[in-house]
C-alpha cells in the first residue's frame, strides 16, 4: 500500500482514497455482518486486530487497498475525516502476486453500501476484440444484452440482487491525483 498511500481515484460516481485508520471502525462495523464474511472469505476480527491489519496493508509493498466513497455525498460535504466515513461504501484491494509480471494485479471488489448508491444494475460495455475482459464480466454474472456493429462493442448488464454486495462500476473514466482532506491542506 505504500505506492497508493498518497493517491486517490476518481470517476463520476466514485472515489477510491487510501485505506487510512480513520476508515477503519466504519469497514470493522460491515465486517461484522456474518454475510459479508461469508461472500468476502473472511472472518470477525476484533475492532484492535483490525487496525493492526491497516496498519500491515499500509506497510505492505504487494498490497493496495482503497475505500471507494460515494462521490455524490463525498462532494456535498467538506471533505474532513467524518465525511469521508459518511460517503463510505466499499473497498477495493489489489494484490501484486504475479512475481514474472509486476504489473499484474488481483483485484477483489466489496461494496458494503449497496443501498448508498441506489444502484440496481451495473452495465459494461467492451470492445469485440477484448474477449479477455468479456469472459470475466460473464464470470462475474453479467449477461450479454446486445451488440453493436458500428461502435464494435458489446454491452453487458448485471442485475443486483437485494441480499448481497456487488462489484462496483462506472471506472471507465477516472482521473488519478493526491489524497488529501481539506482539514489537511
Amino acid at each position: 500500500m505504500l505506492i497508493n498511500a498518497n493517491t486517490i481515484v476518481e470517476s463520476k460516481k466514485i472515489i477510491l482514497v487510501p485505506y487510512e485508520a480513520h476508515h477503519v471502525p466504519r469497514y470493522h462495523q460491515w465486517m461484522q455482518s456474518e454475510e459479508l464474511q461469508k461472500l468476502t472469505a473472511s472472518e470477525s476480527l476484533s475492532l484492535g486486530a483490525e487496525f493492526q491489519m491497516q496498519q500491515s496493508w499500509r506497510q505492505d509493498e504487494d498490497k493496495c487497498t482503497f475505500i471507494v466513497l460515494d462521490l455524490g455525498l463525498y462532494n456535498d460535504s467538506e471533505k474532513s475525516n467524518e465525511d469521508e466515513i459518511s460517503a463510505m461504501v466499499g473497498d477495493v484491494n489489489l494484490f501484486f502476486n504475479d512475481k514474472d509480471n509486476k504489473h499484474s494485479a488481483e483485484i477483489e471488489i466489496m461494496i458494503a453500501g449497496k443501498e448508498i448508491l441506489k444502484i440496481e444494475e451495473f452495465t459494461a460495455k467492451i470492445g469485440f476484440s477484448n474477449e479477455a475482459s468479456i469472459q470475466l464480466f460473464q464470470k462475474l454474472g453479467f449477461k450479454e444484452v446486445s451488440r453493436s456493429d458500428v461502435f464494435e462493442e458489446v454491452t453487458l448488464k448485471y442485475s443486483v440482487p437485494d441480499h448481497a454486495p456487488t462489484p462496483t462500476t462506472d471506472l471507465q473514466v477516472f482521473q488519478i491525483g493526491p489524497y488529501r482532506l481539506k482539514s489537511a491542506e
